[in-house]
């Protein structure tokens, strides 16, 4: 199998989904789920280039969709930083599994 090939990024890029969602499953912080799902977003970008330059005829599509992905992982980071500092201010844990309630 070829470093050049679509299978090889589409192996990668399983490879970064699962790792993502097995991270989501298995981390006990808010700050390792937030990681995993910027793997999950990056499968995503990774797959996206991947068919743009295999299979796109305008191989622009491809990479302006990979960008947008890019946009929403970063405002996802910083969403989920803001998160996870505010609920650390009122519970003093990032632990998801002893923050029991979220209401005022």
């Amino acid at each position: 199998m070829g470093s050049d090939s679509l299978n090889t990024y589409l192996l990668v890029a399983g490879f970064l989904l699962v790792a993502g969602v097995y991270g989501m499953v298995q981390k006990r912080s808010f700050i390792g789920m937030l990681i995993a799902v910027e793997l999950i977003l990056n499968g995503a970008g990774l797959n996206f280039m991947a068919f743009n330059k295999f299979l796109a005829p305008d191989p622009a599509v491809g990479q302006v969709i990979t960008l947008i992905v890019m946009g929403i992982a970063a405002a996802e980071a910083a969403l989920g930083v803001s998160f996870i500092l505010a609920v650390y201010k009122k519970f003093r844990t990032i632990d998801p599994g002893r923050i029991f309630t979220l209401k005022g």
